[in-house]
């Protein structure tokens, strides 16, 4: 299989999607970030004298609808897609000490959206630690990853379990 943003000269070079057909698509990403219990409790609202930034979660989720919106400014190759959806959706673990970030993007066009899910899962979680970092500088961000994709030539695409 060639890597399909290399020309015959070995040289980068955007696709040319002209000649795909626009269909409906849709891309899941998932990641998480690992902090510690001062964050989960001030996450979970149970502790809010820790962070005075205020609203983490809706901050982060604004960052992640943006950053899906930007992609194409972000990455070199990936061409500019009219979104029609992006969602955003975080779950505490606190028994985990992880906060995880799940972005659905949904788009009606001749390329996918993972790029679009997976920058959108990336910078969500790095709010989440520009938002927490005073209260703790040892978080780690992991484990981002596509699960799903549906829609163009190569048909649905499901991660399997771990």
């Amino acid at each position: 299989m060639d890597f399909t943003h290399i020309n015959e000269k070995g040289e980068a070079n955007m696709v040319d999607i002209s000649p795909k057909s626009e269909t409906s698509r849709i891309a899941v990403a998932t990641g998480t970030i690992r902090v510690s219990d001062k964050v989960i409790n001030a996450v979970a609202g149970h502790d809010d004298r820790e962070l005075k930034k205020g609203d983490i979660i809706g901050t982060a989720r604004i960052a992640g609808i943006m950053a899906a919106k930007k992609t194409a400014d972000l990455i070199p190759l990936c061409h500019q897609l009219l979104l029609t959806e992006v969602k955003v959706d975080f779950e505490v673990l606190s028994s985990e000490s992880k906060i995880k970030c799940t972005v659905r993007v949904s788009l009606c066009g001749r390329t996918g959206a993972e790029m679009e899910a997976l920058t959108a899962v990336s910078v969500a979680l790095l709010t989440i630690y520009d938002m927490c970092k005073a209260v703790d500088r040892s978080m780690e961000i992991g484990d981002i990853m596509l699960l799903e994709k549906d829609g163009g030539k190569s048909g649905h695409f499901t991660r399997a379990s771990k």
